[in-house]
């Protein structure tokens, strides 16, 4: 029997990373993963498909725009969406191929199959030919992830009635495609098709898309998601989702008590997504799971059995593939008997749309709320010389400062980049900068990083110099 000083079971951005630092850190390390690649759902159906399909459909819709930059195109300009996929299966594979490349580098043994706990020390691995083999951990760590969440009432048959799995896949763009949630996965996938197309709408049970995100952040992207053509359907529970042949009808009620009904070819059931353990056979290792599906763990991820931890979506926490390999890392560090922590607060939240979404920190109704004093600074990317240049005039950045102290507590962009910005605030907010210290660095000019500055002068005595 194979013997391991750690043993991840699931080969996620938890997973592999909390792998590579184990190794690291100079532990025998083995990781386990049923499917034939690893990576997990972020990198084969998830972060990196959405975005590569997201970046594809943004070139197309920028086509549209060239005449405004002295581009002129000739002839119809089409959409392959066969080539599309396939180019978003290689950016898959490619990197695929790289987490096994990290693998071997650093000496991690890899085994394919589905890892179920035998004891607290002992796991079997069931592989696809039908054999099974038994290894020994002195310490596991869960790294099962999530899968996507339904309603009890929907019936996916993955075919019209789809998850974002399926939705990564399609062989034809939808004619009228209802997606149901507006969270963030149901969003991007919903410009994508939207950009190559597709009608697109939205029915949303709260009274806002994106609803963990700061107000003013929904507010600015409806209004932009609706200026392409997006249609929203917010307050509304849906009642029904029914097929016959391609025609897909959904039936939901809004805040009147009114039914509504839309018809469409395809549905995207996008309302979240569940802890995965099937299969763990977690009991057996006495690991204790919550009622929502949850392992249970302390604040150094450590489950109720000492030598058993547990990581990523699969815990408590926003389920975001950085996340995981934060705690992947602090978990490693802590069986090396290192002292690392995480902030939680400190997770930046990203939508990949575009314009692309992002925050960090406390958002003004949770300081509402909790009733802190606080102060706002905001900037319009349109007045940015940068942005002009671009054409990229939507959204803004909005900065949260103590009242008092003049702390950050939170920051909160929409527009060009800013899922590249939002590390300025990130770093800015680990160092407990306040709004006057942001304000004193000197931005490079022009680029749309000068509105996180501006935001900070308008947070600062209201003192923004370019409005």
């Amino acid at each position: 029997m194979s013997s391991f000083d750690v043993v991840i079971i699931g080969s996620g951005p938890g997973g592999y990373v909390s792998a590579i630092r184990c190794a690291q850190l100079g532990f025998k390390t083995a990781i386990i993963e049923k499917y034939s690649t690893l990576g997990g759902t972020c990198l084969n159906v998830g972060c990196i498909p959405s975005k590569a399909l997201l970046s594809s459909s943004h070139h197309y819709a920028e086509i549209k725009h060239f005449a405004d930059h002295g581009i002129e195109v000739s002839g119809d300009v089409k959409v392959n969406l066969e080539k599309m996929i396939a180019r978003k299966q290689a950016v898959v594979d490619q990197t695929s191929g790289g987490v096994n490349f990290l693998m071997e580098k650093n000496k991690i043994t890899v085994f394919n199959g589905l890892g179920s706990f035998v004891d607290a020390t002992h796991v079997a691995i069931a592989k696809a030919d039908g054999t099974s083999e038994t290894i020994e951990a002195k310490n596991i760590i869960i790294a099962t992830g999530s899968k996507p969440s339904s309603l009890p009432f929907i019936k996916i048959d993955k075919e019209r009635i789809i998850t974002s799995t399926e939705a990564l896949a399609l062989k034809e763009v939808p004619k009228h495609l209802v997606i149901i949630g507006g969270g963030v996965i149901g969003i991007e996938l919903g410009q994508v098709y939207l950009r190559l197309g597709a009608q697109v709408s939205v029915v949303e049970f709260m009274d806002r898309i994106i609803p963990g995100m700061d107000g003013a952040l929904s507010k600015e992207l409806t209004k932009v998601l609706k200026k392409q053509g997006m249609k929203f359907y917010t307050s509304h529970k849906v009642q029904s989702v029914e097929r016959k042949g391609d025609v897909i009808t959904v039936q939901a009620e809004n805040a009147k008590g009114e039914t509504i009904t839309l018809e469409g070819d395809y549905s995207l059931v996008s309302v979240g997504r569940r802890p995965y353990t099937d299969g763990l056979n977690a009991d057996k290792a006495g690991v204790k799971i919550s009622d929502r599906g949850m392992v249970e763990v302390n604040d150094h991820l450590q489950t109720n059995v000492p030598n058993i931890y547990a990581i990523g979506d699969v815990v408590r926490g926003a389920m975001l593939a950085h996340k995981a390999e934060e705690e992947g890392t602090m978990v490693a560090e802590i069986l090396a008997g290192q002292k690392p922590h995480i902030d939680y607060n400190l997770i930046p939240g990203v939508v990949y749309t575009w314009p692309e979404v992002a925050a960090v920190g406390q958002t003004e109704e949770q300081l509402k709320a909790s009733g802190a004093e606080y102060k706002v600074g905001s900037f319009p990317f349109k007045a940015l010389g940068r942005a002009r240049a671009s054409g990229d005039l939507d959204g803004f950045v909005k900065i949260l400062a103590d009242a008092k102290t003049d702390e950050v507590l939170g920051v909160h962009m929409i527009g060009a980049r800013t899922a590249d910005l939002i590390a300025e605030a990130v770093t800015a907010m680990e160092f407990k900068a306040s709004a006057e210290d942001i304000s004193r660095m000197s931005h490079a000019h022009p680029t749309f990083a000068e509105a996180i500055k501006e935001a900070a002068l308008a947070a600062t005595d209201n003192r923004a110099l370019h409005i």
